[in-house]
C-alpha cells in the first residue's frame, strides 16, 4: 500500500507497524511523490495524511480521482471536527481518522476499505470498439472472448485512446490527460507504459495501436474489428 506522510519519524514508525501486520508499505513524503508512486504502479490502497507540504490530502485526492479510479484510501489527520472528516470524505477519501489513532483500530478500517475494492468515478462504466471492449467496472480488457485485467495506468491509457480512436494523439496529450501535467514526468514515461499496454492487448490478439514516430500514437479502429 502507499503510506503518504510528511513526517519521517511517523511514516517511519507506521510503516513499521503495519509490516509487523503484513502490509507492506511504500512511503511519499509529498504529494508530488505520492502521484509519481501512484503512476508507476497500483496499490492495494493509500494512507494518506491530510497535511503535506506541497499538496493538502483533499487536493491530492481531487488528483488522482479525476483519473477515473481510485483505491480505497483512509484519511489520517490531527483535525478531527466533524466539518474536517466531511470535507475529507467528500474529497473522495473512504474513511477518516483521527490523531492520534491506535493502530488496532487503525488496521481494523482498512481492512474493512479494502474490502469495497476501487472507487470507479466518472460516467464511464465500459466503452467497445469492434471486439474490443473495456470495462472500468473491473479494469478488464476484452476481445472477442479472451480477456486480461489492467492496472490503473494501462487502463487510462486505453480509455484515452479508445476515446480518440483514429485520430493522433501526442504524448503531450497523454501526460494531461493521464498523469496531468501537476508532476515532472520520468522520462520515456509514456512510451514504458504504452509497450505494457501493447503487450496486455498483444496476450488478446489484439494490436490496435501504431506509433506514430516522433508524434504520438494511434488506435486504429479497423483492427479491433
Amino acid at each position: 500500500m502507499l503510506l503518504v506522510e510528511d513526517d519521517p519519524l511517523i511514516a517511519e514508525e507506521l510503516a513499521a507497524k503495519l509490516g509487523s501486520l503484513g502490509h507492506h508499505c511504500r512511503v511519499a513524503a509529498t504529494g508530488t511523490e505520492a502521484i509519481e508512486a501512484f503512476n508507476q504502479m497500483p496499490f492495494e490502497a493509500i494512507i494518506l495524511d491530510r497535511m503535506l507540504p506541497d499538496l493538502t490530502g483533499t487536493g491530492l485526492l481531487d488528483h488522482l480521482r479525476a483519473q477515473g479510479v481510485l483505491p480505497p484510501v483512509l484519511m489520517l489527520s490531527a483535525l478531527g471536527s466533524s466539518s474536517d472528516k466531511v470535507e475529507g470524505l467528500n474529497a473522495g477519501a473512504d474513511d477518516y481518522l483521527a490523531k492520534p489513532y491506535d493502530i488496532g483500530e487503525l488496521n481494523a478500517r482498512l481492512a474493512a476499505i479494502v474490502r469495497r475494492g476501487p472507487q470507479v468515478h466518472g460516467d464511464v462504466i465500459s466503452l467497445s470498439i469492434g471486439q474490443l471492449r473495456l470495462d472500468g467496472t473491473n479494469h478488464n480488457v476484452r476481445f472477442g472472448a479472451a480477456q486480461r485485467h489492467l492496472n490503473r495506468i494501462e487502463f487510462s491509457l486505453l480509455l484515452f485512446l479508445m476515446r480518440h480512436a483514429d485520430r493522433l494523439v501526442t504524448r503531450a496529450m497523454l501526460f494531461e490527460g493521464v498523469w496531468s501535467h501537476s508532476f515532472q514526468p520520468l522520462p520515456n514515461l509514456v512510451d514504458s507504459n504504452i509497450s505494457r499496454l501493447r503487450r496486455r492487448l498483444l496476450e488478446l490478439g489484439c494490436d490496435p495501436i501504431v506509433t506514430r514516430r516522433g508524434e504520438g500514437y494511434v488506435l486504429l479502429s479497423e483492427q479491433c474489428q
